[in-house]
């Protein structure tokens, strides 16, 4: 079974295309936990709907914590061997999952599957994801949130960080798990669609809460940054291994 855990926090006006986008699946042995994140709109009354209407189909509500405990939540009561994390505003592609679990099944060494994506909404246009490495990782996050990867992982790392301070808490997630080794795959098609609108968490970003997100990466896995760039991330990211390499000169 794959269980995708659907974090909402007042996306109700979405949350009906995105389970249905899910539905519309290949691979049917699934199931779909809705994590409504403390909403003030209509989530709840949708999900009623949902649940009412297909067996397959749980609701699970909590007072506002942020996405990072939804997650939490909903994969802790997740059924699943895997685990897909969708947010309720984005969509998948109907060969998605099943591409990702014949991968997961045939190659225990591979821990984490995505695919190609798309941005759609304010903005339509393919996301150029750059290529996976370790070293690539440690600057920067190309996996984006749903990617799909084994349950016993998610608990051996311990879920996903719920301080405040991480808003890509999906790049810290994947750090802790690769950090010690595993393959990542990408699916050589569209199987992702992300939603750009007008209160996406990450467009408002400020340098602040980068540079803080930086320091909390710095504390918590400064061997893995060691091991792949030198030392420690910089506040420009990008000339981390130049900068680490001409102070250890």
């Amino acid at each position: 079974m794959v269980s995708i855990v659907v974090p909402c926090f007042n996306h109700g006006h979405f949350l009906k295309e995105t389970i249905y986008s899910i539905l519309a699946s290949f691979y049917k042995n699934v199931e779909i936990i809705i994590v409504d994140d403390g909403s003030t709109d209509d989530s709840r009354l949708v999900a009623d709907r949902l649940v009412k209407e297909f067996t397959n189909v749980s609701y699970l509500y909590q007072e506002n914590q942020g996405p990072s405990a939804a997650r939490n939540n909903g994969i802790a009561q997740a059924k699943g061997v895997y685990i897909l994390p969708i947010d309720a505003d984005d969509l998948i592609s109907p060969d998605y999952i099943g591409k990702a679990v014949d991968v997961l099944e045939s190659r225990p060494k591979v821990k984490v599957v995505y695919a190609e994506a798309e941005k759609f909404g304010a903005v339509n246009k393919l996301w150029k994801l750059k290529s996976y490495s370790r070293k690539a990782l440690a600057m920067d996050n190309m996996i984006y949130v749903s990617a799909v990867f084994r349950k016993a992982d998610w608990s051996r790392v311990g879920g996903y960080t719920e301080d405040a301070v991480l808003v890509r808490e999906d790049w810290e997630f994947w750090i802790k798990m690769l950090k010690d080794g595993g393959e990542v795959v990408k699916l050589p098609f569209v199987g992702f669609y992300y939603r750009i609108h007008s209160s996406s968490r990450r467009r408002s970003m400020s340098k602040a809460k980068k540079n803080a997100e930086i320091d909390y990466l710095n504390l918590h896995h400064i061997e893995f940054f060691k091991e792949t760039i030198a030392g420690p991330l910089r506040k420009s990211r990008s000339l981390s291994p130049w900068i680490n390499r001409f102070f250890s000169s």
